[in-house]
């Protein structure tokens, strides 16, 4: 499987997810379930054949992660259509994996095989694809969050209405971050002997898990703003892409962590 071929199965996935995502609008729910399963397995498709063509998980590069990223967000859209039935959701975990496919064509960052002995570790793989299905989901928590944010300029209402939804999107992308983050311990402790030595990466993963328990426990109380827990995702959204992305471009990463691979 080459890069060049990228276009056919992205497209041909996209095609079929926003024909999801229409039926989802229509109550279609068969064919919502059906065309979005076949446009998740016609994207792993070109996942998988880039995994064999380049004799290792691609998942080294922010190219790579993104094909993850876009594989994730239709499929944490399904999962909450399945569990919720919003009818909106399949629209935007859609719109959003078109943004990160439309990235990759203009900037692929696919490099060669050649794969770090860290990486070669079993718990690579698990460790960053868990990590990207909690992004999917916490990224959609975000958004929704602005939404109401702007929303509640004109309707107050739709606080109280919402925030079901950023409770139940949290509440699943903190359980796969807390799994990432046990994966990746168990990954140091298998290549550098250590489950946790507070590198600039494994901080800010600590800092953003503890921000979304944050949000999580300001949820349990009471009488707790719920305008200022949409504020805290907002807030902690920037952790996160600062966790998934920012971390490489700072001065103590570059000459001190270990999970820098990516930029070399």
């Amino acid at each position: 499987m080459t890069w060049n071929l990228f276009i056919v199965f992205a497209v041909s996935a996209l095609l079929l997810w926003t024909v999801g995502a229409w039926a989802a609008w229509k109550d279609k729910r068969r064919v919502a379930y059906v065309t979005t399963a076949v446009g998740q397995a016609v994207f792993f498709a070109f996942i998988v054949g880039l995994w064999v063509s380049l004799e290792r998980p691609p998942l080294r590069t922010m190219g790579e992660t993104r094909l993850w990223y876009s594989l994730f967000l239709p499929m944490a859209g399904l999962l909450v259509y399945s569990r919720w039935k919003y009818k909106w959701i399949l629209s935007f975990s859609t719109l959003l994996a078109a943004v990160f496919i439309v990235i990759n064509l203009l900037k692929p960052e696919i490099h060669n095989k050649t794969l770090m002995p860290a990486l070669q570790s079993p718990w690579f793989a698990p460790h960053v694809i868990v990590y990207m299905m909690a992004y999917a989901l916490l990224g959609a928590a975000f958004v929704m969050s602005v939404f109401m944010l702007w929303k509640a300029k004109s309707d107050k209402s739709v606080i109280s209405e919402g925030m079901n939804i950023c409770d139940n999107l949290v509440y699943t992308g903190w359980s796969f971050l807390t799994i990432g983050m046990l994966f990746g311990a168990l990954w140091a402790k298998e290549a550098w002997g250590t489950y946790w030595a507070w590198d600039p990466k494994e901080t800010w993963a600590a800092a953003t898990w503890l921000a979304y328990l944050v949000y999580i426990h300001h949820r349990l109380c009471p009488k707790a703003s719920k305008r200022f827990a949409l504020w805290v995702l907002v807030a902690n959204f920037a952790l996160l892409q600062m966790c998934w992305w920012g971390i490489n471009y700072l001065p103590s990463a570059k000459n001190n962590s270990v999970h820098t691979y990516s930029m070399q």
